[in-house]
């Protein structure tokens, strides 16, 4: 990921404690500063998953699958938590070959107070946790896609052997040391806090998870309207503020790049938000809350690769973009091609990942970095060759993501069976799964 020059005024404080950096990163200094800053964008990070998406997601489906929906995304915050600090950052970050990390920090071996040449003003540990939140709330985006279907159990096994196989391997690719895509790699892919990382990943693995798993029972002949738009409403408001900490804090120090970041990223909701609400108006003769909701994600999830790499009018260009083409995806493309993607998972966070990589390489300031935190000029210059490489880091993550998502899908459907019983189905997640109902409601 983006590191930026440690600030002057860290050298003179006395607060901060001279330390060696690991992993061959030059002597520096914890600033406290930065430090609380990582802590808090991490704090907001996780916000995102629960209860965030947890709540956005959960106002979207029937009232039989509100607490089994609720339960998806709280498990992520705890499951793919064990499995980021025994093995999962060590294959993320741990090495320097170009395609995945080692075993050297293994159940957090090396990863202590000092800092690392990813971080170098943060203790390693920090940085680890900041990343801990993005391995949580990826997989958890790819829940929305099968949402009122998949059995608990498949969800732990599909979902943890994705985070490890799938997750971590392209992690590496553009943010580890020596990675292939990374910014100092053989061909450097501007993704400043997932366009690829975490938002094509889970989107094309969300289009896997629907085509594999197929239709639910019903759909589309039934109507299976949200319940409750009011708990999709909070859950986005809770991801507009919480997505401040995921590409604010990307720039890892709380210098100007941080406010770069955050204004373009708020830029990009408002511009997504605008141009679906027109879209609807336009096509609908009236605005809707969800799409307004729709629209903000998508724009939030495509101006996320770009946040630290352009001005505010090209953020704002962007969010206008991604309203426009995620609408299209979400309310022409699925509908011509039948797949039963719930809760439109490809078609905001994929199709808004691919969308923004793309206008990173094509919008991308250099000035912005030499402003707000340096970086070498030309290499983060919007061009069409920096947009022929983001071509090729996009269609490396797409290749990576479909194939693999598929046979850990089959594999887990060989372990344990990914989909619910019909009967289950047609009671519920809440009462099949877990044996409690969220809302009292009557069973025919």
């Amino acid at each position: 990921m983006f590191t930026c020059k440690p600030r002057l005024l860290a050298l003179v404080l006395s607060a901060c404690v001279p330390a060696v950096a690991q992993d061959g990163a030059s002597a520096t200094v914890i600033d406290t500063g930065d430090n609380a800053w990582l802590l808090v964008c991490s704090a907001l990070v996780l916000m995102m998953t629960g209860p965030g998406l947890a709540l956005f997601y959960a106002g979207l489906v029937r009232k039989k699958n509100v607490l089994g929906t609720l339960m998806q995304s709280f498990i992520m915050m705890a499951f793919c938590a064990v499995l980021w600090v025994v093995v999962g950052y060590s294959l993320a970050f741990g090495g320097d070959g170009p395609w995945i990390g080692d075993l050297s920090h293994l159940f957090l071996n090396g990863v202590g107070a000092e800092p690392s040449a990813y971080a170098p003003t943060v203790p390693h540990q920090t940085f680890m946790l900041f990343q801990m939140m993005f391995a949580i709330i990826t997989p958890a985006l790819i829940t929305g896609a099968f949402a009122e279907r998949m059995k608990f159990s498949a969800l732990l096994v599909f979902c943890g052997l994705w985070l490890l196989v799938v997750y971590a391997p392209v992690c590496h690719w553009i943010w580890g040391s020596g990675g292939y895509f990374s910014l100092a790699g053989d061909r450097p892919v501007m993704d400043f806090a997932g366009g690829v990382v975490v938002h094509i990943t889970s989107g094309f693995a969300a289009l896997v998870c629907a085509l594999y798993m197929g239709k639910r029972l019903g759909y589309p002949s039934e109507a299976m309207k949200p319940h409750s738009l009011v708990l999709s409403v909070i859950g986005a408001c809770l991801l507009w503020v919480g997505w401040f900490g995921f590409n604010g804090g990307s720039a890892l120090s709380a210098g100007s790049l941080a406010t770069s970041a955050i204004l373009a990223t708020h830029l990009g909701g408002a511009g997504g938000t605008v141009t679906w609400v027109l879209c609807e108006w336009v096509r609908d003769r009236r605005p809707t809350v969800l799409g307004g909701v729709t629209g903000a994600v998508a724009g939030l999830a495509t101006i996320t690769p770009a946040s630290g790499f352009v001005a505010p009018m090209p953020a704002l260009l962007i969010g206008l973009i991604a309203g426009g083409v995620c609408y299209y995806m979400v309310v022409s493309v699925k509908a011509k091609f039948g797949y039963d993607d719930s809760l439109d998972v490809f078609g905001v966070h994929g199709v808004g990942g691919l969308t923004g990589t793309l206008l990173a390489g094509l919008l991308a300031s250099s000035a912005v970095n030499d402003i707000f935190g340096g970086g070498p000029v030309g290499l983060l210059e919007g061009n069409s060759g920096q947009f022929f490489n983001q071509i090729i880091g996009c269609a490396a993550g797409i290749i990576w993501t479909l194939p693999l998502s598929w046979v850990l899908l089959k594999l887990t459907d060989v372990l344990v069976g990914v989909r619910m019983s019909p009967e289950a189905e047609t009671r519920g997640m809440d009462l099949m799964l877990h044996g409690e109902e969220g809302y009292h409601m009557d069973i025919e």
